[in-house]
This record gives structure tokens, sequence and C-alpha cells, in this order.
């Protein structure tokens, strides 16, 4: 199983640069990763270069023009550049544990996809973290908001992981699916702009189209750094649409992954 890692970004390069390297850290690292950029500016670039030019790594730079908040669409543009059977999402602010796609390789199972969690770092810590450059945390480090969700445990996640369908929860932060069931829903749906619900109405498509969800738990360990709340501006629009995808059983979305051009 050829596995591809999809980071999304938009203008915090210092942070993607910790990302990356948390990545560097992984007992198996991601077969390709690519950078899913919402229109960052030349900084962003100049990092992937240097980046590129100085591992083995060779990141993928997909990137749109920035006229607003279009993660649906930049996840779309990274999935249709991908050639992994298998796709891991995360935020440009998460930092991995060692074993995070180690352990998504273990939790992937045929009709399902992967929810995982994540640890919340203070705004203090991570002020710390990005400048003394800090990328390992472990269930001991300080100033942790939800830190159970640091314990890394093989024993506690075959216990407390389920496979339960519902809409709680949902992060693309974190998520894992084959890449054959996300082209299956024409993946995300671009219509979403502004922050918030287009990871909660590509689930419920998932669902609809006979993918289920599974929930795991001491396992796929990411610790998000703290920034500013996005606006919340276009929520009740995208609320709208969500919950014509539940009232209806929506499976497919006309304007999605099919309608990116190459």
């Amino acid at each position: 199983m050829k596995l591809t890692l999809i980071i999304t970004t938009y203008n915090w390069p210092e942070s993607l640069l910790l990302v990356i390297d948390s990545i560097k850290l992984q007992t198996i690292l991601p077969d390709e990763i690519i950078i899913a950029d919402d229109g960052s500016d030349k900084k962003t670039k100049d990092l992937i270069i240097k980046i590129n030019n100085e591992s083995n790594l060779n990141i993928v730079h997909s990137w749109q023009k920035d006229i607003g908040f279009r993660a649906a669409k930049s996840r779309n543009i990274a999935i249709s550049k991908s050639s992994g059977d298998y796709i891991v999402l995360i935020d440009g602010d998460m930092l991995l544990h060692r074993k995070f796609v180690q352990d998504h390789i273990a939790a992937a199972e045929s009709g399902f996809f992967v929810q995982g969690s994540r640890v919340l770092l203070s705004k203090t810590y991570t002020q710390k973290i990005l400048a003394e450059k800090m990328v390992s945390f472990s269930f001991f480090s300080s100033k942790l908001k939800n830190r159970k969700n640091a314990i890394h445990s093989k024993l506690l996640s075959s216990i407390f992981s389920n496979k339960k369908n519902h809409l709680r929860g949902i992060k693309s932060c974190n998520m894992g699916f084959y890449k054959k069931d996300c082209t299956n829903i024409n993946g995300f749906n671009n219509e979403f702009e502004g922050w918030g619900r287009e990871d909660s109405e590509f689930v419920v498509r998932l669902i609809n189209s006979g993918v289920k969800r599974k929930n795991v738990r001491f396992s796929v360990i990411q610790f998000h750094l703290w920034h500013d709340e996005n606006s919340r501006i276009s929520l009740e629009r995208n609320n709208i649409m969500l919950e014509d995808a539940i009232n209806n059983c929506i499976q497919w979305c006309e304007n999605g992954i099919t309608s990116i051009k190459k």
C-alpha cells in the first residue's frame, strides 16, 4: 500500500517547517508528501524548495490562488496530484508522534475511513515550541490541554477504538482513507468556502456511499499548535450544505475532484 500524506497550509511556514521536521522522525516515512497550499506567499514555496534540496523527502507543492479560505478545493487539487493508494490528511500546524504514519498504516482497513484525535498545545507552549523548534512530545510534556490524548498504547487503542458512524469529532486534520473511496464520491465539495463543515460533509457522503467510520484512540497521535480561530462568517451557509447532504443521502458532489483542471 502506497501512502500519500497531504498537509494543508496557509502562510505559516514556521509551523510547516516543524511539521516536516516531525515527519523526518517517523518510524515509517510516507511514500509521498503533498503540501495543499491555499494561496501562501513566496515564503512557503521557498521553504519547500529548501527542504527538497536538503533532504530526500521530495515534497510536492500543490498551490492555488489566494481568494479566501478554500480548504476543500485545496485538498482536492492535492488529491488529484497524488499517486498513493491510501491518503492521510493533516494540517500544517500538527506535529506528529514518531509512530503517526506507522499507526495509520496499521489502522487502515478496507471499507472504513480512520478518524484520529489531537493533543492541544497552549499558547505559551506553542510560542516556546516555535522559538526552540521543538518537534518531539509525549504524555509527560508540559502545558498539554487534553493530556490523555498523548498516551500512545497499543493495548488501550485496541480497547477504546471503535467503529461508530457519527459526525461528532470529525476533523480532517487527522483522517485517513483509501483514495478509491474518496474518488468514488468525487472528493471534497469545492462549493465549501470559508471555514467549517467541508470535512463533515465529505464524511457524510463517504458514509452514504457505504464507507464506515473507524475512531482510533491512543494511536495516530498529533500535537496541535495554538493559533487564533478562523472566521466563522461562512458557517451558516456551510451548515446548510451539510444538512442537505444528510437529509438527501447525497453521495456524489458535482463540484469536486473531477472539476479540477489538470
